[in-house]
């Protein structure tokens, strides 16, 4: 009886640890994901400031967002090669901490060369995660318990790409976007050790089980032939079209903006007080101008067309479509007409 009692207990002991190893490895796995998915979505906030803070080209942008992909894209095999030899948690938290370390690089870049190294970095330390991440939920759940387990790990992902480009966007209402990115590049690091010590160690598959999976999946791969192909077909297809989309989608918004900004709404160029001073300035420099209609001939335009914005009381007052408002209040703008002489 004392035997069976020490045996029931040591089973129960051995449930409730797994238990606990599949929570855990949940964790890291969906946490891992949610932010390196951040940290790649994040580069569709970041293009337009830089194009504007750089002067960059088209071509330049889909550099810098090539760069990235193709980085995380051709250095997965190696990372699951390298995690084989040193073991997941390591590598995985050390690739967590390189895409932390680039996105504080490019916070401090001054070029399109150190733009490009930073990415290169971070997209380096994104190749970790899909492999090991993955491989980690796998390992931890089994049967049809692994579907949910990787429907979570997925749903994960999703939450990622929208909270860190929400964060970043947060942020630049407040300061300038190398703080904002040494922020976020640092959430990273600290992610890092925690994925380090959180990441359940796992020991050696046994050979009689795995070699038994192996001949369950070629069975079923023979039903299936097709099955890989036509998966990897879609995924490349939907990359493809939806990172072509989303990286110049900005650029093609961008000139049908209104030229007013809502108020509370800060550059990202500009410190707070740097932005009051320039508005301080403005505001008495144009106080003693006088503002021509519309509709007058002093003030009808060289071009075809020309920005025109209503102030509360209704009353047009021309605006140069380069230099910006003529007035610090809140105002709606509309394009105006007018005919040239």
């Amino acid at each position: 009886m004392a035997v069976l009692s020490e045996g029931s207990s040591d089973s129960r002991q051995d449930t409730e640890t797994s238990r606990a190893n599949e929570r855990r490895a949940l964790g890291v796995a969906g946490g891992a994901h949610a932010l390196h998915d951040g940290y790649t979505d994040l580069i569709y906030v970041m293009l337009p400031i830089w194009q504007a803070e750089f002067g960059l080209a088209y071509a330049q942008i889909g550099a810098l967002r090539g760069l990235f992909s193709g980085t995380m894209a051709g250095f997965q095999i190696p990372s699951g090669l390298l995690a084989e030899r040193l073991g997941a948690a390591g590598v995985l938290a050390c690739g967590t901490a390189l895409a932390g370390l680039g996105y504080c690089l490019a916070g401090a870049s001054t070029g399109l060369g150190v733009l490009l190294i930073a990415l290169f970095l971070s997209g380096l330390g994104a190749s970790t995660q899909h492999p090991l991440a993955s491989a980690l939920v796998a390992r931890a759940f089994s049967g049809r318990r692994s579907l949910k387990a990787l429907g979570t790990y997925n749903f994960a992902g999703d939450i990622g790409k929208m909270t860190v480009p929400a964060a970043a966007s947060l942020l630049l209402v407040a300061m300038s976007w190398r703080p904002a990115l040494a922020l976020l590049g640092g959430l990273g690091l600290i992610a890092a050790a925690a994925i380090f010590v959180l990441t359940p160690r796992y020991g050696a598959e046994i050979p009689s089980q795995a070699a038994h999976q192996h001949a369950a999946g070629g069975a079923l791969g023979a039903r299936h032939c097709f099955a890989f192909p036509l998966l990897l077909s879609i995924r490349m297809l939907d990359s493809a079209t939806r990172m072509g989309f989303l990286v110049f989608l900005p650029f093609v918004l961008t000139p049908k903006a209104p030229a007013c900004r809502p108020s509370g709404l800060r550059s990202p160029s500009y410190s707070p007080a740097a932005r009051w001073a320039s508005s301080s300035a403005r505001s008495s420099a144009r106080a003693s101008e006088p503002f021509p209609p519309c509709g007058s001939p002093k003030a009808r335009p060289p071009s075809a067309s020309r920005r025109c914005c209503r102030s509360a009381s209704q009353e047009p007052w021309c605006c140069c479509p380069l230099s910006g408002l003529r007035s610090t209040a809140r105002l709606r703008c509309s394009t105006a007409r007018f005919p040239t002489s």
